[in-house]
């Protein structure tokens, strides 16, 4: 018989149907599939744990760029490394970012404190959750997740020195990138695949195409689109910033339907904001793309459509009207609650 609760785990022939269950949903479900136990397993295999887990963060890259970044980590000295990827490298930049956290707080350290340049196929979440201080510079291709949670560090991407393919026409990005990003700079020298930025909430990202979903939920920071977008574009954005380069004139058929009365025509302050973010797009991935755009600036900066959400513009409005009302700088939920007590 059954002498204790841990007998009874895995014991799905114990498993009775309650009979006060009557109901038209019910009668057509059928759990046999997954309550049956297979007829080959002998019959004093465990059937719950009983073994610790094996390890999984042991051979972590990350482990060697510490050890190698120390001189950064414990007196902010520079530091410049190289390495090889491979896509069974997930999530690099992440345990580094704690240990860098750990020790200096959100603040990090001063930007490129740690250059790390890497050659290879990049696996999923690469960059996530990157520090301030620290900047990944990959030659060759991203998955699914880069940047993830990005907090302040800098990715750039681009494909590897002599390939015989335009990177602004190949996908180089996998999906969902910078999902939930607070801040930092990405730049992608290449296509994207879809969700880029999903609930990004306050970083700045170039790239060179994106596919469906762009911008989905974004609630802050600042998105410029080289080339064209899939469908379905700023589906639920409610912040945030986004720049598309429209070449052919048909962005607003791809844009969210609920989002095609927030489209703008850039003014000059975004003219000089978009300039400057493509010239560090240029250094930072030697992108043939943003050189022939800034070579012909005049004219393509005329061609870029400006997807800014209305409530987002009403509450920067808000914000700047009462910082140039108290000249304190204090948010407007703040002013507001001051004047209601």
């Amino acid at each position: 018989g059954i002498r204790s609760f841990d007998e009874l785990i895995g014991r799905s022939d114990l498993i009775e149907a309650a009979g006060a269950i009557d109901h038209w949903k019910a009668r057509g479900i059928d759990l046999s599939g997954i309550l049956s136990f297979p007829e080959d397993v002998p019959e004093d295999a465990p059937r719950r744990q009983v073994r610790d887990q094996e390890p999984v963060l042991d051979e972590h890259l990350d482990w060697a760029l510490i050890d190698d970044a120390n001189p950064a980590i414990e007196s902010g000295e520079p530091v410049s490394l190289e390495r090889e990827i491979r896509n069974v490298d997930r999530c690099v930049g992440g345990i580094l970012s704690n240990a860098i956290a750990t020790r200096y707080g959100a603040a990090g350290l001063p930007e490129d404190t740690i250059e790390v340049r890497m050659n290879g196929s990049a696996g999923q979440s690469f960059g996530g959750w990157l520090a301030p201080g620290v900047s990944f510079k990959l030659r060759g291709e991203v998955n699914d997740y880069v940047g993830k949670g990005l907090s302040g560090g800098i990715l750039a991407v681009s494909p590897p020195d002599g390939v015989g393919f335009q990177p602004e026409e190949n996908v180089l990005v996998g999906n969902t990138a910078l999902y939930g990003a607070t801040s930092g700079r990405a730049f992608f020298r290449g296509i994207g695949g879809e969700r880029f930025a999903v609930r990004n909430s306050g970083a700045t990202a170039v790239i060179e195409g994106v596919g469906d979903h762009g911008c989905e939920y974004m609630t802050g920071g600042e998105v410029v689109v080289l080339g064209p977008t899939g469908r379905n574009f700023a589906a639920g954005m409610s912040g945030g910033i986004a720049y598309v380069y429209d070449e052919d004139g048909d962005f607003a058929t791809r844009v969210n339907p609920a989002m095609r009365d927030q489209l703008e025509e850039p003014d000059g302050d975004d003219r000089e904001q978009m300039q400057g973010l493509i010239r560090e797009h240029l250094e930072r991935t030697d992108s043939a793309l943003a050189r022939r755009i800034l070579d012909e600036w005049d004219d393509a900066s005329s061609r870029f459509v400006k997807v800014f959400p209305t409530d987002y513009k009403r509450v920067l409005a808000e914000r700047e009207a009462a910082q140039s009302e108290t000249g304190t700088g204090r948010s407007p939920v703040a002013l507001t609650a001051e004047k209601g007590a």
